[in-house]
C-alpha cells in the first residue's frame, strides 16, 4: 500500500515540528510538503499532490478559511483537516471552516512547551483520524454492495414516536445541517443531539443549527423540560441523559466516565431515552468514526424503539453508522439527503395511525 502523503500548513514553528514528527513515525504515512500559511500551501498543492492536508485556523498573510476555500475550488475532496485551539474564537472559527467543508478537525495541545507530550496528545487526535479518512478513501474505490446485502426491516408498532436521539461523530457538523432545517416549527416531539466535540464547539454548532433551522436548538445546561418542536445538544464534556419527574421529562448532564472514550458518548444517551421512551423512541446514528452508539441501538431495539443510519456512501467515515447497521439494529438505512424527511415522516405517520397499528 502507497503511503498516504500529508501536507502540512501552520504558522507556528513548534506545531509543525510536532506534526512532521507525529507523520513521519507511522509507517503509512510521509509527509508530502511543509507550509507556514495558506497561500503557501495553495501553491504547492499542484506541486506535490497530497492525499490530505492539516490546516492551521488562524494564520497570518491567508488563513484557515480562507485557504480552505481556495482548496475546495481546485481540489472539492480533497480532504482537509482543521488545527484548532481550544478557545472561543478556534471553536468559531473551527464551527465555520466544517460548514464550508473541512473534513475534520484536531485541537491543538495548550502547552507546547513539553514536546514529548504535545506529541503523543495530537498523534492519539489525529493519525486515527487521518486512517479513517483513508480507509473511506479506499472504500469509495472498492464494490462493497454492503448496504444492498443488509435487510430492510419493517417494524410493526402502535406506538407513536415521542422523542429522536441523533448520534454522530466525525463529518457531523455538515450531516446535521442537512437534516435539522428538515424538521418543521411544529415538530411534534423533542429531538436529543449528542455530536463529539469539545466544550465551546458544541455552543457554537448549537447556534449555528439554530440560525438554519425552523425549530430551536440550543445546548443543553440541564434541567429543561423537553418541549415538542425543540432541539438540545449534549454540551462538550458532560453526558446527555433525561430523567421523568412528575409525569414530566427532563434533560440532566453529568461528567461519568467517559464511554467508547467519548464523553458526550451516545450510548450514554440512548439508553437513557430508551429506558423513558421505549418503543416510543426514534433513533439515529450518522457519520462518525468508531462504535459508539452500538450498545445505546442495541438498547432501543430491545425497549422496542426504531433505529435509522446513515448510508455508507454519504458517510465522512461510516464506523457508527456501519457498526449499527452490521450488526442487524438498523431499520433502515438511508442517504443523507433523504434523513431529514424521513424523521417528519415516520413521525407523523405513527402519530396519525399509532391506533391502528401501521407498519414502519
Amino acid at each position: 500500500m502507497n503511503k498516504l502523503r500529508v501536507l502540512i500548513v501552520d504558522d507556528s514553528v513548534v506545531i509543525r515540528r510536532v506534526l512532521r514528527e507525529v507523520v513521519s513515525s507511522d509507517p503509512e504515512l510521509e509527509v508530502a510538503g511543509v507550509a507556514a500559511n495558506g497561500a503557501i500551501a495553495l501553491s504547492m498543492i499542484e506541486q506535490v499532490n497530497p492525499d490530505l492536508v492539516t490546516l492551521d485556523v488562524e494564520m497570518p498573510v491567508m488563513d484557515g478559511l480562507e485557504a480552505l476555500a481556495a482548496i475546495r475550488a481546485v481540489r472539492p475532496s480533497l480532504p482537509v483537516i482543521m488545527f484548532s485551539t481550544l478557545t472561543v474564537r478556534g471553536a468559531a472559527e473551527t464551527i465555520e471552516a466544517l460548514t464550508r467543508g473541512a473534513t475534520d478537525y484536531v485541537t491543538k495541545p495548550s502547552e507546547c512547551g513539553n514536546l514529548p507530550a504535545a506529541i503523543q496528545q495530537i498523534r492519539s487526535q489525529l493519525i486515527p483520524k487521518i486512517k479513517a479518512l483513508r480507509f473511506r478513501q479506499t472504500s469509495e474505490t472498492q464494490s462493497c454492495g454492503l448496504v444492498s446485502q443488509i435487510a430492510q426491516r419493517r417494524t410493526a408498532s402502535r406506538v407513536a414516536v415521542e422523542a429522536v436521539v441523533i448520534g454522530t461523530s466525525t463529518g457531523g457538523p455538515n450531516a446535521l445541517a442537512a437534516v435539522i432545517p428538515h424538521v418543521p416549527a411544529k415538530f411534534p416531539v423533542p429531538i436529543l443531539i449528542v455530536q463529539h466535540m469539545p466544550p465551546l464547539f458544541t455552543r457554537f454548532l448549537a447556534d449555528r443549527l439554530a440560525d438554519c433551522s425552523n425549530i430551536r436548538v440550543a445546548e443543553a445546561c440541564g434541567g429543561e423540560v423537553l418541549e415538542p418542536g425543540c432541539a438540545w445538544m449534549a454540551p462538550g464534556n458532560y453526558h446527555l441523559t433525561v430523567v421523568r419527574e412528575t409525569g414530566r421529562v427532563r434533560l440532566m448532564i453529568k461528567q461519568d466516565a467517559p464511554e467508547n472514550s467519548c464523553r458526550p458518548s451516545v450510548d450514554v444517551l440512548f439508553r437513557s431515552a430508551a429506558e423513558i421512551y421505549g418503543p416510543g423512541l426514534l433513533a439515529l446514528v450518522m457519520t462518525g468514526m468508531g462504535q459508539d452508539g452500538l450498545i445505546g441501538c442495541q438498547r432501543v431495539k430491545q425497549n422496542g424503539g426504531r433505529v435509522l443510519v446513515q448510508d455508507e456512501a454519504t458517510s465522512v467515515v461510516w464506523g457508527m453508522p456501519g457498526f449499527v447497521a452490521k450488526a442487524g439494529l438498523a431499520d433502515k438505512i438511508l442517504p443523507l439527503q433523504q434523513i431529514g424527511s424521513e424523521i417528519v415522516r415516520v413521525t407523523n405517520l405513527h402519530r396519525a395511525v399509532a391506533s391502528i397499528g401501521m407498519t414502519f
